[in-house]
């Protein structure tokens, strides 16, 4: 049976594979899907080409255009996903990496460059970084001790039982116009699931950034994350989750707070829990709480990692608008 889909304009705000997988849920049910990437990633492949090449991170842009490409041709999308393994210079970079970063050299604008290789994807929606100011993410602990570059971070080298206390980019960059005109002209906007303090608050920090999310009239959604990350929210419920990213918002901007109820199985809670990471509790109560709605569902994919199902969420949200 074919899906009348929706013309809404929906906008994701993220990075990592939760854009990856919320988008990949919406397209069966959206025609206009926009998507507003971070742009503090400096580990792996892309950490190298923003020092080899001065370009802005690449990867997390990769992973939403593959998830919104409409080409039926697999072997495409196998192609920007495609890292090598070997070969002096090479081993670690992801093709589609690559091809963004010869792009970029080509149109000199990262920009277009993000645009030209959503037209070889043929991608259906927009891809869009969320800024286009060249910045590194510091993180400032509990004990004043501040953590340079996203990676380190997220990896941490440092003692990651101590709490982030504060977060920022330096330097101050402003929003890419087009990802505010975006925000602007959305009916709905979903910031998550992702890395709290990695993936998620750097779009936060960009200059407009919070200013365009108060303004819009769009609907805001905010999905919780399944699963703690060690070193950035040890220990967190979800009512903490959601009072952090109200912190860097806004009181009272989101309308929604999605989570999940359902418990992953002991086994494989247990890999997660090797790795300093634990089951996120749904401590806050549906319904109406405050100015923010908070919907409880059981929101996990089958399978031995504990994430989200593209699935459930695109339906969910269908449900919501």
């Amino acid at each position: 049976m074919t899906i009348k889909k929706s013309n809404k304009k929906i906008v994701v705000i993220g990075g990592g594979t939760g854009v990856f997988t919320v988008l990949t849920g919406l397209k069966p049910y959206f025609d206009n899907l926009t998507a507003i990437v971070t742009m503090a990633d400096d580990g792996g492949s892309t950490g190298i080409l923003r020092e080899e090449f001065g370009i802005l991170p690449p990867g997390d842009i990769r992973r939403a255009l593959i998830a919104l490409s409409a080409t039926n041709d697999k072997m495409l999308a196998q192609l920007f996903s495609y890292r090598f393994e070997r070969g002096l210079g090479l081993a670690g970079h992801s093709f589609g990496n690559l091809l963004i970063t010869v792009l970029e050299r080509i149109t000199k604008n990262f920009e277009e460059a993000v645009n030209e290789a959503g037209k070889i994807l043929s991608i259906k929606g927009r891809v869009i970084p969320v800024t286009l100011g060249n910045a590194r993410l510091v993180a400032e602990l509990e004990n004043g001790q501040k953590i340079m570059g996203e990676t380190n971070i997220d990896i941490p080298k440092h003692d990651g039982n101590l709490r982030i206390k504060n977060i920022f980019l330096r330097p101050a960059v402003q929003v890419n116009p087009n990802a505010k005109k975006a925000i602007m002209e959305a009916d709905i906007v979903i910031i998550g699931p992702g890395d709290l303090y990695t993936s998620l608050i750097p779009n936060l920090l960009v200059g407009g950034m919070k200013e365009a999310l108060k303004k819009t009239e769009a609907k805001k959604i905010y999905l919780v994350n399944v699963m703690t990350k060690f070193g950035e929210t040890n220990n967190f419920k979800a009512s903490d989750f959601v009072r952090i990213i109200s912190d860097y918002l806004g009181k009272n901007v989101l309308d929604y707070a999605v989570i999940n109820n359902k418990k992953p199985p002991l086994k494989n809670l247990s890999l997660y829990v090797k790795e300093g990471s634990d089951f996120v509790e749904p401590d806050l109560e549906g319904g109406r709480n405050k100015k923010m709605t908070i919907i409880k569902s059981d929101l996990l994919r089958s399978g031995k990692l504990i994430r989200h199902d593209p699935k459930k969420l695109g339906k969910l949200i269908k449900m919501i608008i």
